[in-house]
Order: C-alpha cells, then structure tokens, then sequence
C-alpha cells in the first residue's frame, strides 16, 4: 500500500523544492483527495506563483506520453474558461499555420468551461479523436499537424479530474494545458483569459526554458488575441511583438465580440467549415490576427500586416482547407 505523505503548507510561496515534491505527490497518487483538494483551493486563494506554475508544469511533463516534433514546431493554444464562448479561433488559426508550412502540434481536449472544445468541433468536422490522436506522429510528420488530444497524454490527470470537478472553482490545473504540450513544442501563441497573469505565466515560461513565446490577453478577458479591441502581449524567450496588439496593426478591422459568438460543436463546426470556404467577417478576420502573432513567434513572418496577408492566401487559395480534408482522410 502507497504510504499517503502530507502536503505543504501552500498559505505562503513555495519553495522551489517544496513545490516539485507537492505535484510529484499530487500526481502520482501519494497524498488523499481531501489533501489535493485543501492545497489546490488554499494556492489558488492566496495566488500562485511563477515558480509554482513552473514546478507544476515540469511535474505534468515529466508523466506526459510524448510525441517528437520537427525543429520549429509551434502550439496555438488557449487556457478557456474566458466566458465568452466564442467560435474555435485557436483550431481555426492551427489550421492556417500549418497550411503555411509551419508545423503544428495542437494541444487540447474537450469542452470545460465552453459549449464546443477543440476535439469536440474537429470530431464533429469528421476527424476521428481515436484515430487521430494514435498518428498524431504520424499526420504531424506527413501533413504538418496534429492533434494532441489530451485524454490520450496525461494519465496522471486521470486522478485529479474528478477532484477538480468537486472543487468546482479554478486551480492551478486551469493553467497547465499550453505549459504541458506533449511535443515540447519549443514555440508558442498561448491565449490566456486573465489579462492580470500574463506576466506571471511569462515568467513561468522562462523557467521551463520555452524557445519563443507569446502570452496574450484581450483586454475584455478574452483568452486570445482580441478582434474587438487591444490585447495585452508579453514576449518570451526570442519573440518581440509589440506589447499591445490592436487589430489594426495588423491590417484588419475590428468587430464586436458577439461576431465570433460559438454554439455547440456542430454549430462551430459548420463555422469553421465556412470559414475555410472563404466567409468573411469576424471570425476570419480574428482568425487571421491571432495567425498573424503566430507566424511572427515561428519566424515565418516579420510583420504583422505581411503575416496576415500571408495567412489569408491560404484560405482564399483553399490550402487550408485541403488540409483539413486530407488530415480527416488520413484519420
């Protein structure tokens, strides 16, 4: 039987050691649900901090079934629970990025805190989510993308699920989906819904040594950059983007949030689809900004409006959306 070790005391910061031991026992099943519970909701009351984002990343790397990616690989990514339920940009601009050139390993999973996640709307687009994440390596070699669906890769999640679920409020497990990538993608565009953590989830990416990053927030708590207004960036590693975006800058509009207002995976679905068949408005254009940043931190771009540009060529050329078809037949 697993002898049940005590938790630290998470009312002040944590030491760098005493935090790797605390998610090393959380994970790997040494401390009782009740424990996990108390610490998880006492962290996130009082803040957490860079180092402890970082130690929790490292631990959930550390058990991760991994994938390899190519050099430049990059992860567009979000960590939800904005409130906004919007259409699925982050799936959307993947799609654009890959059909680029640039190779994607897109992280994600189901539905949380939204009505339509991004295995939920590439399932109902007719990517089959069993299939798909068993030639992750295969399809990322091949075609340039994959998905990383992130039942597949964390087992160790499996315990801390449901306990989430019973806590029934954010963790520092809200965090973790950009941070645990199961292709170490040494690039990133991660969206994130707080605007007032992006420095610190910065920071927490310095630790873990990522090559180029960026973190945005639109400044309406939106977990990506924002079609609707300025965005607060915070560069890592090599990117230099500005550190507030508008639209503008990169060429583009701007619409209301209600533009990329999502529904159910059909819904979004049926969206995206049209969006690769060349619709115009707010999605694309949202799509088309937050594709712009990526191209930048991948080093495919050097400006914005050029980036933009670029990535529209793929959707009115169809590139992208051939790309989907043939990522859905390989499945």
């Amino acid at each position: 039987m697993t002898t049940l070790t005590l938790l630290p005391d998470p009312g002040t910061p944590l030491a760098r050691e005493s935090a790797a031991q605390a998610f090393a026992d959380i994970l790997d099943a040494r401390t009782s649900e009740e424990a996990i519970a108390d610490f998880l909701i006492a962290l996130a009351e009082r803040g957490e901090t860079s180092l402890e984002i970082a130690e929790a990343a490292r631990a959930l790397r550390a058990r991760l079934i991994p994938i390899t990616a190519p050099p430049g690989t990059i992860d567009v990514c979000g960590t939800g629970g904005d409130g906004h339920h919007t259409l699925n940009v982050s799936t959307a601009v993947s799609l654009v990025v890959a059909a680029c050139g640039v190779p994607v390993a897109k992280h994600g999973n189901r539905a949380a805190s939204s009505k339509a996640g991004a295995a939920d709307t590439l399932e109902a687009l007719g990517l089959d989510m069993e299939r798909a994440g068993r030639l992750a390596q295969a399809t990322l070699d091949d075609l340039g993308i994959c998905f990383l669906f992130a039942a597949n890769h964390h087992p160790a999640m499996k315990r801390i699920t449901p306990i989430r679920r019973r806590i029934g409020r954010r963790t520092i497990f809200n965090l973790m989906g950009p941070l645990a990538n199961p292709a170490h993608a040494p690039r990133q565009l991660i969206g994130i819904a707080r605007p007032d953590y992006t420095a610190l989830y910065a920071e927490a990416l310095e630790q873990l040594g990522t090559e180029a990053a960026i973190v945005v927030s639109g400044e309406e708590g939106l977990d990506e950059l924002s079609g609707a207004g300025p965005s607060i960036v915070v560069n890592v590693g090599s990117a230099a983007l500005p550190t507030r975006i508008a639209p503008e800058d990169a060429g583009l509009p701007r619409h209301p949030i209600a533009a990329i207002h999502g529904g159910d995976p059909a819904f979004n679905a049926a969206a995206l689809r049209r969006l690769l068949h060349g619709e115009t408005g707010g999605y694309r254009d949202a799509v088309l900004l937050n594709a712009a940043a990526a191209l930048i931190v991948a080093g495919h771009s050097a400006a914005l409006p050029d980036a933009a540009a670029a990535a529209a060529e793929t959707l009115d050329d169809g590139r992208a959306n051939a790309l989907l078809d043939a990522w859905i037949a390989y499945s």
